[in-house]
């Protein structure tokens, strides 16, 4: 039988740096990428999550956290307390961390009995139904993780994904140089056996020494622990995965510099 959820909530880690487009007036996750008409038709400007944000609230999360690093308090003074996209938003301000798995395990306090909706901040996606068609993968197949694929740009820059003809993760292969695999995973919903998987694997690399930002300098540029690695390993632990395609849809990670240029093009032609 499918499974019930429990209740939806939002997870975005923004504790990064953004090296790759540095340096920026501002958080990168606030950074304007176009414009965007409000309730009553008024222009006005559009920031890198905001579609995020509102994907989640589409998908029925009444709130999110924004685990953030100790100096981005641009973020919670443009957001505040959610009303701009919808939900009802909290901050997990943390001091440092080894990777996006570890920023994301700051709130296990407040989400381990919840089903996540997750999106990295910084990269932009459809379509606006997204979550919903996730969830609905997520409590059809009593899954623990459903991944949302799309068409891989640069296969060295994704993990990428290798599904059955039900859609059941049967691999996952982290940032490969070459490969006959065809679809990434950009955003993903879990349930709470996902969210006590990931716990248990980062409470046990931090015990293990790895905020040495050599541990995975091997799989990650920046030596950052890879949230793809969390991924692979749960897969590999027997957690139910599955992956849902979006043919028709594709991804743009602002953090590029290109990406960003093309992102703005868009968005301000739309308008």
């Amino acid at each position: 039988m499918p499974g019930e959820l429990t209740s939806v909530v939002g997870l975005v880690p923004a504790a990064g740096r953004a090296k790759r487009i540095a340096p920026l007036p501002c958080s990168k996750e606030i950074f304007p990428v176009g414009f965007r008409r409000d309730a009553q038709g008024d222009v006005r400007p559009r920031v890198a999550s905001h579609d995020l944000f509102a994907k989640f609230a589409r998908a029925g999360a009444s709130r999110a956290y924004v685990i953030l690093r100790e100096g981005k308090w641009d973020i919670p003074a443009y957001f505040v307390d959610g009303r701009i996209v919808g939900l009802d938003l909290a901050y997990v301000v943390i001091a440092e961390s080894i990777g996006p798995p570890d920023t994301l395990d700051r709130a296990y306090p407040f989400v381990s009995q919840d089903t996540v909706v997750f999106g990295f901040p910084d990269i932009l996606f459809g379509p606006d139904d997204v979550f919903e068609k996730l969830l609905a993968k997520l409590r059809e197949a009593n899954a623990d993780v459903v991944l949302g694929l799309y068409r891989a740009q640069d296969t060295e820059s994704m993990d990428m994904v290798k599904i059955d003809q039900d859609g059941r993760v049967q691999s996952i292969v982290l940032k490969p140089p070459t490969t006959e695999l065809r679809h990434g995973w950009v955003c993903a919903v879990w349930s709470p056996v996902f969210t006590e998987f990931m716990h248990t694997f980062v409470r046990r690399a931090r015990g293990r020494g790895d905020a040495d930002k050599d541990a995975y300098r091997d799989i990650d540029s920046q030596g950052d622990l890879p949230f793809g690695a969390v991924m692979k390993s749960a897969l590999e632990a027997g957690l139910r995965m599955w992956g849902l395609v979006f043919p028709d849809d594709s991804y743009s990670d602002i953090g590029v510099p290109d990406h960003l240029v093309e992102a703005i093009r868009l968005s301000s032609s739309a308008i």
